[in-house]
């Protein structure tokens, strides 16, 4: 599998020099110079890991992280700083926002090849692909299939399934749906999961998630 890795700096040559050197791996790798950027290019290509630098216009590493940690589209994405900031406050202050590890720039392209190969290890080997009784989430392609037939849902029905399949037999109230499926979007409305799941029911069969009335969903196994 080729794992998609975002590099977020605002040295284009720091960009252009690790992205060869990605390229050649095999990995699919994308590239952003700020942190809005990086926010856009990740909810399209969504990652499986992203090189992050801390000092940067616009938006600034710390910032960029916790606004990754808050999006439930990211949640298994992996966060890496590769900064020049290399004192220990500003690796804690890192590892503070959120990031899964800290690597400190000047660093030689064979240790970091090295080190990118043993995170995306470990998100192999933690990040299974739910399958539920004839249910298959497959991640990596953003596709759902169901009793042998691929299911196109779009992207807020995909997170809600994904969410309820990854604990099944377990109640997940409401609040934590509305936290980790929008976040902090002002759209949704109290009506919002229940229209969700009744698409779902739709595509997937009404008989797979149940409703704790006034109080939450549980995807059935």
């Amino acid at each position: 599998m080729s794992h998609r890795i975002l590099l977020v700096d605002d040295e284009v040559d720091i960009l252009e020099f690790v992205r060869y050197n990605l390229l050649k791996e095999g990995y699919e790798v994308f590239t952003a110079q700020n942190g809005d950027e990086a926010l856009r290019m990740a909810a399209t290509c969504r990652p499986h890991l992203i090189l992050l630098d801390r000092m940067m216009p616009v938006m600034d590493g710390a910032e960029t992280c916790r606004a990754i940690r808050r999006d439930p589209q990211l949640r298994d994405t992996m966060v890496v700083f590769l900064s020049a900031l290399g004192e220990e406050e500003q690796q804690l202050s890192g590892f503070g926002v959120g990031a899964d590890d800290y690597l400190v720039k000047p660093i030689k392209m064979k240790l970091l090849k090295s080190r990118i190969k043993a995170i995306l290890k470990r998100i192999d080997a933690d990040d299974p692909s739910p399958i539920t009784s004839g249910l298959t989430i497959d991640r990596e392609r953003y596709t759902v299939h169901c009793n042998g037939h691929e299911i196109a849902l779009p992207r807020k029905e995909f997170a809600l399934l994904d969410l309820l399949a990854s604990a099944p037999g377990k109640l997940i109230p409401r609040e934590e749906i509305y936290t980790r499926i929008w976040g902090n979007e002002v759209v949704v409305g109290d009506r919002t999961i229940d229209v969700h799941i009744r698409k779902l029911r739709q595509k997937i069969g009404e008989h797979r998630i149940t409703t704790v009335k006034g109080v939450g969903y549980r995807y059935e196994p």
